[in-house]
């Protein structure tokens, strides 16, 4: 019973945990939604099972404790009741008895304590199951046995008759998809169309359900996942930084590299004389997520990260989407730089950012629905047109003038 009690302990403690830390973070979108009241009555909440929950497993500690003292107690009793009686019988002498008596009081002791510690025992064995439980979980994506090292990326993607899966749910079909090397394919699509779940089947955070991708002609559940990602470099829209030195954020990954490639890396993202203006410059420490940073500065320490890793591939999933005027010509002036000589895939939510794309592909419902050009899919009246002037009305009359043209 113990040890149940203890693993809701770890569970509830775990959710009080997570339900902190993401109030601690959105503290303003808290206060600007005047949620104080509510977060305090879910805190309360959580923090009522943990102190009930504790409370059983201290109302168990002291019940058995006195219990076990108990039994102890009756047992010693029997003992020296029996040995009374075998001393008057004449079958024992008061000799025997006393050390006999006198040896058990001295192991009653310790096991009263091996007792009493069998509670933390069950408790740690509680916790215990959790953290193995999480560490004997096997990886979805593993390496085949007979994987080997995918060579220097050279040619091209092939993506060939792919379907993929969540679970049950169909959302992709019947892809078929080639990429040149240098080239810049965007995805579009309206939100849940398949286009991020796509990009993500490259580097193989998940496994296609049917058909297969190639690169270079081999499939690339054949090669080391390591040599795969480790020529695929990622520039998110939700940059991800570490509370650590502004150095060690661009090295991520490659901490070999030298101190004049992490600065050329960080000259060419735009990004080298906003952190020569920190206290300590590049042994500044940014804080969790780079709370110190600015949205854009933020985005350009990933891009440097991103230029540092040389990767033949880029995948960008829209890296300015969630910047401002300013912020978004210099970030993008970086991106500029990262995408010459790379195969490049952009993931789009603001259509503005794809028009020099060499292809653009639209995704709906998880099938490829158009291909081309801006231009030329602006020209089909197709879902592209539709998209674009959804995003665009009032631009409209001046690309269609110049289509005409």
């Amino acid at each position: 019973r113990m040890r149940q009690i203890a693993s809701r302990t770890q569970v509830t403690l775990g959710s009080l945990t997570t339900l902190l830390q993401e109030t601690i973070s959105g503290t303003r979108i808290v206060k600007a939604f005047n949620m104080e009241e509510y977060e305090n009555r879910r805190f309360a909440g959580e923090n009522e099972r943990l102190f009930r929950l504790n409370l059983k497993a201290a109302s168990i500690n002291a019940v058995s404790s006195p219990f076990m003292e108990f039994l102890g107690g009756i047992g010693i009793s029997s003992i020296i009741f029996y040995g009374g009686y075998q001393v008057i019988q004449g079958q024992s002498t008061p000799g025997t008895f006393f050390s006999f008596l006198t040896a058990l009081i001295m192991l009653y002791e310790p096991v009263k304590r091996l007792i009493n510690v069998n509670n933390t025992i069950q408790q740690g064995i509680a916790g215990a199951e959790r953290v193995f439980g999480i560490i004997d979980l096997v990886p979805q994506i593993r390496n085949h046995p007979d994987a080997f090292p995918l060579p220097q990326i050279s040619r091209e993607i092939d993506i060939r008759a792919v379907d993929f899966h969540y679970e049950e749910t169909p959302v992709l079909r019947a892809i078929n998809l080639k990429i040149q090397t240098g080239e810049v394919v965007a995805f579009v699509g309206m939100s849940g169309g398949g286009k991020t779940t796509l990009v993500n089947l490259i580097p193989r955070f998940y496994d296609v359900t049917k058909g297969a991708i190639f690169i270079d002609g081999h499939d690339i559940r054949t090669v080391t996942v390591e040599s795969l990602r480790g020529q695929i470099a990622i520039v998110a829209q939700q940059t991800i930084l570490f509370n650590d030195t502004v150095r060690n954020n661009i090295a991520y990954g490659d901490i070999a590299k030298t101190e004049e490639q992490i600065i050329a890396a960080a000259k060419a993202a735009n990004a080298h004389a906003f952190i020569m203006k920190m206290p300590k410059g590049y042994d500044t420490v940014i804080g969790e997520q780079g709370v110190k940073l600015s949205g854009g500065e933020r985005q350009r320490i990933s891009i440097a990260r991103a230029l540092l890793k040389d990767a033949p591939i880029l995948i960008l999933d829209e890296a300015t989407s969630s910047l401002d005027s300013e912020a978004e010509i210099e970030v993008q002036d970086a991106l500029d730089n990262l995408m010459k000589g790379r195969t490049t895939l952009i993931i789009a939510h603001r259509l503005s950012t794809i028009r020099n794309a060499s292809r653009i592909v639209v995704l709906v419902n998880g099938q490829i629905r158009e291909e081309g050009t801006h231009e030329y899919l602006l020209s089909c009246q197709g879902e592209y047109c539709r998209l674009y002037h959804m995003q665009f009305k009032d631009n409209d009359r001046n690309d269609e003038e110049k289509i005409g043209k």
